[in-house]
């Protein structure tokens, strides 16, 4: 139910900027042609001279250019893909950690919606509007799922997740056993 609820209210990625760079490239090889067609035919009919060959190393560069452009275009292309596919992992990661959670809370349909609506930013009046209820059933559904969970805020109910996925101990913090013996969350 929350990877629909994810899909539904996440943006999809867009290739607006892969395709931008790929048509500069193209451009920038189709210029690169150009101008290696024109030199080739210059010198054929005219011999080289001074300003043909300033015109064969402007091509030239201009060659180097286009390669080392398609080079970093397609490491960036890589980079980006294994960064969606960290993010969806890390997305499905903490998906099921609210799975768990809210399943460990024992969460009604529609709590689970509000619940998960809250954790993604929206306010009362957006989640009513989103979901066609009025201001204060959710508010009541929010109401019982901070009691279901144990705490007073959607600051706290966003803290319990967020708690699960930094690592590391926080100045003040007591560490080692004096962690142990604390609740869980």
């Amino acid at each position: 139910m929350l990877r629909r609820l994810q899909r539904r209210w996440s943006e999809a990625p867009g290739g607006r900027r892969e395709t931008a760079l790929a048509l500069v490239l193209a451009l920038q090889a189709m210029a690169a042609v150009f101008f290696v067609g024109d030199v080739l035919a210059d010198i054929t009919f005219d011999g080289a001279d001074l300003h043909l060959v300033l015109e064969a190393a402007v091509a030239l560069a201009l060659v180097l250019g286009v390669l080392f452009g398609a080079l970093e275009m397609r490491r960036t292309l890589e980079e980006a893909e294994r960064s969606r596919t960290a993010l969806s992992a890390a997305r499905g990661a903490m998906t099921d950690l609210i799975e768990a959670r809210f399943a460990a809370w024992r969460l009604t349909p529609a709590e689970t919606e509000v619940a998960f609506l809250a954790l993604k930013g929206f306010d009362v009046a957006a989640i009513a509007g989103l979901r066609g209820a009025a201001a204060g059933t959710v508010r009541a559904q929010l109401a019982r799922v901070y009691a279901k969970s144990g705490v007073a805020s959607r600051a706290e109910l966003l803290s319990l997740f967020m708690d699960d996925l930094i690592a590391g101990p926080v100045a003040g913090e007591p560490s080692g056993a004096d962690a142990a013996r604390l609740p869980a969350a």
